[in-house]
């Protein structure tokens, strides 16, 4: 913790020795008194290490483990904290552990004794629960201390046996290679700058093994990472980061009371166009249907043909799968059968209740898909729905097709409400190409190609009007056909009658890497 500077206190001259040396030992970690460090970090465009945890907790709440350590090889000179400052402080009145790696400390580089430090706060966060934040800045292991006498260091394993106890988020702002890389990997939630880079091998590495000299932008720049689904959110800056992790972890803290409803309820009915080929945005259907500014939406460039995003709907906080017909007509491809799957596991991880949006043809289909091995990635998002064990809502906004609608939260993972929009349709598969099989004889009996097109017009209107959400409401295989302007307040009244979460002193299940 921050000491009071004593140097022009008169009293301080009578202090025991020892207590003068502790003092200044503590003293000497601390930004004000390492002004050359200082000025090198905010060179880099960086807060320091301690500057980050200042800003993300609430003030005066910080307790400090391991202040005083330093590098058992003491020729490397002065490395305050051996390079990572931990501890345990409040954000928002609820605890939480964190790491941060000091890069003007060797370039927050990985050394036993600070993996130790670690491996301490990680046990002290599985035991209490703690949430854990750790932004991972540095390039792996410190070459010059990688004598492991006493064992090697448990860190990584920890975090994966954390995985679905406890929120695991990791932040970028920097360079993050090797080992700082690995942390990002176990983390349920990565958030970056735009400026950070990530990779399992950095620059010296690859020199040493390739002969080739690259930068970390070469190596690892986030325009990637965010296109490839590494990285599940992207901000400009480091204040940004901070405001992006206090909202995730918020969505973990149960209800919220403070809450402001979206604007106009009537935009609702006019967001679906009732031609199915007509693309549209499902992300604005989300947005107004849950709390003010109360979206935060994951790995957004990443598999889009499904929208994942953690809400809050009159305070409580849910996940919500959607279709998004904007890409692939909504069509679920391998990437988004992983985004499904990993967003399924999560939120069941920590009892966060899933809302499903559907509009879609179904899974893609072709060639191409199937090299995917699209068989595979389909069957996670089965196995995750399968056995996860919160509540599920579903809305059909409009196409239930397949095995999409299959895993879109379909009735026969008996939702606690389905329910659909006046524009849902239902198949086996999309109802053109139903006709096509269903009459194949009579349409090759058409005269002509003209007349062969009117008539699969019409055969594909009369099988539309038997599969529209009115007739399976009416057959009761949807509870019910609403208003789209009503769609908050029906899901309002659903999620005031779910029961809360039993409670847990272990976790569920880990969350799949990927």
């Amino acid at each position: 913790m921050a000491q009071p500077d004593l140097s022009t206190d008169p009293a301080h001259s009578q202090l025991p020795l020892r207590l003068e040396q502790l003092l200044a030992a503590r003293a000497a970690t601390l930004d004000e008194n390492r002004p050359a460090a200082l000025e090198r970090q905010h060179g880099r465009g960086r807060w320091t290490a301690r500057e980050r945890i200042g800003a993300l907790l609430d003030p005066g709440t910080f307790l400090e483990y391991g202040q005083l350590a330093e590098p058992k090889t003491r020729a490397l000179g002065e490395g305050p904290a051996d390079g990572l400052v931990m501890g345990v402080g409040l954000v928002d009145g609820r605890a939480v552990c964190v790491f941060t790696y000091d890069y003007t400390v060797f370039g927050g580089s990985q050394s036993p004794r600070n993996h130790r430090k670690m491996d301490r706060m990680l046990a002290l966060a599985e035991r209490n629960r703690w949430p854990v934040l750790c932004w991972s800045e540095g390039g792996g292991a410190r070459a010059t201390e990688l004598d492991y006498d006493g064992g090697m260091v448990t860190t990584f394993v920890q975090l994966a046996r954390m995985s679905g106890l406890v929120p695991i988020i990791c932040l970028l702002s920097g360079p993050s290679f090797a080992g700082q890389a690995n942390i990002a990997g176990c983390a349920d939630v990565v958030i970056a700058t735009r400026a950070s880079t990530l990779g399992l091998s950095g620059p010296p590495l690859v020199l040493s093994a390739t002969g080739a000299a690259v930068t970390p932008q070469d190596i690892g720049p986030m325009d990637l990472h965010e296109r490839i689904g590494t990285v599940d959110l992207l901000v400009d800056d480091e204040e940004q980061l901070l405001a992006t992790a206090r909202a995730y972890l918020g969505y973990f803290g149960g209800r919220v009371p403070a809450v402001d409803a979206p604007g106009d309820a009537d935009a609702l009915r006019r967001m679906v166009p009732e031609n199915p080929r007509r693309a549209y945005d499902v992300r604005r259907v989300v947005a107004a249907i849950a709390d003010e500014g109360a979206v935060l939406e994951l790995r957004p460039l990443w598999g889009r043909c499904l929208s994942t995003s953690l809400v809050r709907i009159d305070g409580r906080p849910l996940g919500v799968i959607a279709n998004n017909p904007m890409f692939g007509a909504g069509a679920i491809d391998r990437d988004g059968a992983d985004k499904f799957s990993r967003f399924v596991e999560l939120c069941n991880a920590y009892d966060l209740p899933l809302l499903f949006l559907c509009d879609t043809p179904g899974f893609m289909i072709g060639r191409g898909a199937e090299e995917t091995a699209l068989v595979r990635h389909s069957a996670r998002t089965l196995m995750a729905l399968a056995n996860a064990d919160v509540p599920l809502l579903t809305i059909v906004l409009r196409k239930a097709y397949g095995l999409g609608y299959y895993v879109m939260g379909c009735d026969c993972f008996q939702p606690e409400l389905i329910v659909g929009w006046p524009t849902a349709e239902f198949g086996g598969m999309g109802l053109e190409g139903a006709v096509n099989i269903v009459y194949r004889d009579e349409l090759a009996a058409a005269v002509d190609e003209s007349a062969r097109k009117e008539l699969r017009a019409r055969l594909t209107e009369e099988m539309k009007e038997r599969n529209t959400g009115l007739s399976y409401a009416r057959g009761f295989a949807l509870d019910d056909i609403i208003d789209p302007a009503d769609t908050r307040e029906v899901l309002i009244r659903a999620l005031n009658t779910l029961p809360a979460p039993p409670p847990r002193t272990s976790r569920k299940h880990p969350i799949d890497p990927w």
